[in-house]
């Protein structure tokens, strides 16, 4: 497995023990749910949702996918994300993620733009733009819903086409945009999802190593 030679120091750096107890039994319901879809489809997909994709529901679909493919199951997981309306990638998530070790390159200048966000040199890049959850660059059938923030899980009661659905909520990093604090909550927002989900990769593969 190779990643660039800065986000894999990053990625060494994250402290899987510090994960709570709390957010651990979340955190298996996600895994579990991967788990099944892998055993019955050998492959899952995971939609990431929010309610504008612009922040949480990016940071999550990208690490989702680092993660898949630093545990070997890379082949066989693919990451999304969508909204349940559609705004704009917010620039902050791309500046954290490009320091903590990504490659992107924004591909379009309009009002939403398109980025690629590489993770390794041999690795297809993430696509990275907001849309509707339901977008055709999404699947229409057969994914795991993954509600990120509480706003889109309360307010979108049913996610057409999902076969299941895990509620991972995250604080919402927007709060602290017009303040001094702004860059120090980006990362931090972003070190906790990649935290998460990494642990919920390595439970995984530890479980079907057994």
């Amino acid at each position: 497995m190779m990643l660039f030679e800065t986000l894999e120091k990053y990625v060494e750096s994250l402290n899987l023990a510090s994960v709570p107890e709390p957010r651990q039994s979340i955190l298996l319901g996600l895994k579990s749910a991967i788990e099944k879809m892998l055993k019955e489809k050998g492959e899952v997909n995971l939609n990431f949702i929010c309610t504008h994709n612009s922040r949480r529901s990016h940071l999550s679909q990208v690490w989702a996918q680092v993660a898949a493919y630093h545990f070997g199951f890379g082949q066989n997981v693919r990451c999304y994300s969508g909204g349940t309306e559609a705004t704009a990638l917010y620039p902050a998530v791309a500046e954290t993620l490009k320091a903590s070790g990504f490659e992107i390159e924004q591909l379009s200048a309009d009002k939403n733009p398109v980025y690629a966000i590489k993770y390794g040199p041999t690795q297809p890049a993430v696509i990275g733009f907001s849309k509707a959850y339901g977008h055709s660059f999404n699947p229409s059938s057969d994914f795991i819903a993954v509600m990120t923030c509480n706003h889109a899980d309360e307010g979108c009661p049913v996610v057409l086409g999902a076969t299941s659905r895990v509620a991972l909520t995250y604080d919402d990093p927007k709060y602290f945009d017009e303040t001094p604090e702004k860059i120090a909550k980006y990362k931090e927002r972003s070190e906790q999802i990649a935290t998460e989900l990494f642990w919920v990769f390595n439970e995984l593969k530890s479980e079907m190593e057994i």
